[in-house]
């Protein structure tokens, strides 16, 4: 529900929130000062035992706090996490390296709204034909091009429409939009009007999850500060062109990262996954045409503006254009951020810019983007960063979280971890992800246990193709895919606990 609106005393209404609010796992705040059990912290619970065994006790659980580079993670009061540019382009992380821009006049010092100025001066058509130009696909995992979904909602017949940044991260491994949005806020909502002025939007949204308070925060007076300087509001730039923003707080849902379910969580109705067609950019809040991309895509439109498309299409490589930024887990030597452009190795990330692991652990596996997503073993370490080139190994650049395990995580114990996260954050609207993935979860239990048979193995491949080709959503058959690549690559592990 808006926060501007008043909520109906009749018992209808309140009998439809509460049955809404009973959809999630958190209430505001209740993750402050808690453990984490996300991939990145079970991956690394061998060095903090104590903090893991907390963490597993948090009833309800706490996934995921954004600090991954010193998982177990516990609170949020870790120092930043380094920040490093490995590409020929500061394109995302160039102003956080410098020293961060969280203020507006920090942010104009170094270059801010300029892209904004120099598309009012132009067209909306302008702004569209550099985005299609760049080869920009999107950063949150489905890597759609973006220009393409620009265009679509540009020419709905339909003129009400919205722009929407899913700021919901909460892969595991991830936390490169919450230190966008934590110092360097504006770069998002100069990205977000420059979209809204070229699709057409007046309204846009900045839906970020509950477990980022201080992104609130900060993102909340950098509006103000966008506002008073002109930049939002009736006339944006001193022109005729309007548009404003506002921050909606999710409810600690990890489904809610899914396009739809979002859109239902702002509009205050119960966050289920929807069918598609139709597609939020025909049909997305309240029945509009709705963009919907997530931080670190918008944050790539001001210097694709400011710089060309062309310019920015020769960053990266094959269709894998531009730089993407990754964030390294704490089982790297060198755990932070880095940006980096497409086409380098595996290999490069976890030796060159992680340093290999701490206390020359041995690297059983590395998931980019995960958890729901493919598992990457040591063989195929030279494979290059890219959406095709990934996903022919069934692993995929996801939202660019990087999370390594070692010795010290057994494949079994991970497959439990994973499938009772995906039990746990299932939306439950579709029998296969709601039903199928704590099944699986409770056979893997059972192996680890010694008490599995050969048939619960079958059950468990059975599972998982009816996981791939029904679920209504990217949860479910992430889900497959992360076990389709366990039992591909892992099968010494895996078969000898099925018995």
């Amino acid at each position: 529900m808006n926060s501007t609106q008043t909520p109906s005393r009749s018992p209808d209404a309140r009998t439809l929130r509460a049955d809404v609010e009973s959809f999630y796992h958190l209430t505001h705040g209740e993750h402050v000062g808690k453990a984490c059990q996300g991939t990145a912290c079970f991956a690394a619970r061998h060095l903090n035992p104590a903090c893991w065994a907390e963490a597993m006790q948090n009833n309800p659980r706490v996934y995921c706090l954004g600090e991954c580079f010193a998982a177990p993670a516990k609170g949020q009061t870790h120092p930043r996490p380094p920040v490093k540019i490995t590409s020929r382009q500061g394109v995302v992380l160039g102003r956080l390296a410098n020293g961060n821009a969280r203020t507006i006049e920090a942010y104009v010092q170094q270059g801010g709204y300029t892209a904004l100025a120099k598309a009012l001066e132009s067209s909306p058509e302008a702004v569209l034909a550099a985005v299609e130009k760049s080869g920009l696909r999107g950063r949150g995992g489905a890597g759609f091009p973006t220009g393409r979904k620009w265009r679509s909602v540009a020419g709905q017949p339909e003129k009400v429409r919205y722009v929407v940044a899913n700021a919901d991260e909460g892969d595991a491994g991830a936390y490169i939009d919450r230190y966008l949005m934590e110092d360097d806020p504006h770069s998002l909502i100069e990205g977000m009007i420059l979209a809204a002025y070229a699709v057409g939007a007046a309204k846009g949204y900045i839906y970020l999850r509950s477990e980022y308070p201080l992104s609130g925060k900060v993102l909340r007076q950098a509006l103000a500060d966008a506002g008073a300087a002109g930049w939002l509001g009736p006339k944006v730039g001193g022109t005729d062109f309007a548009f404003d923003l506002e921050v909606y707080a999710g409810h600690g849902s990890y489904v809610c990262g899914e396009e739809t379910s979002l859109l239902r969580s702002i509009e205050g109705n119960r966050p289920e996954v929807m069918a598609r067609p139709p597609y939020p950019t025909e049909s997305g809040l309240w029945g509009k045409p709705t963009l919907l991309n997530n931080v670190e895509t918008l944050v790539n439109v001001p210097w694709i503006v400011n710089h060309g498309g062309e310019a920015y299409g020769e960053l990266g490589f094959s269709k894998s254009r531009g730089t993407k930024v990754l964030s390294l887990n704490s089982l790297f030597n060198r755990p932070g951020l880095y940006e980096v452009e497409f086409g380098v190795t595996v290999r490069h990330i976890v030796e060159e810019l992680g340093g290999g692991l701490r206390g020359g652990g041995t690297l059983k596996g590395v998931i980019i983007g995960g958890p729901i997503i493919g598992m990457i073993p040591p063989h195929l370490l030279d494979t290059p960063l890219g959406f095709e080139e990934l996903a022919a190994i069934g692993a995929g650049v996801g939202h660019g979280g990087v999370v390594a395990f070692d010795e010290h995580t057994s494949i079994p114990d991970l497959v439990e971890h994973v499938f009772s996260f995906g039990a746990y954050e299932s939306c439950g609207k579709c029998t296969p992800c709601r039903s199928g993935s704590g099944r699986i979860e409770e056979l893997f239990a059972n192996a680890i246990a010694g008490d599995a048979t050969k048939a619960d193995l079958q059950e468990c491949r059975d599972l998982v193709v009816a996981l791939k080709l029904t679920s209504l959503c990217g949860h479910g058959t992430g889900l497959a895919r992360f076990a389709e690549s366990i039992l591909r690559y892992y099968p010494t592990e895996i078969e000898p606990c099925f018995k």
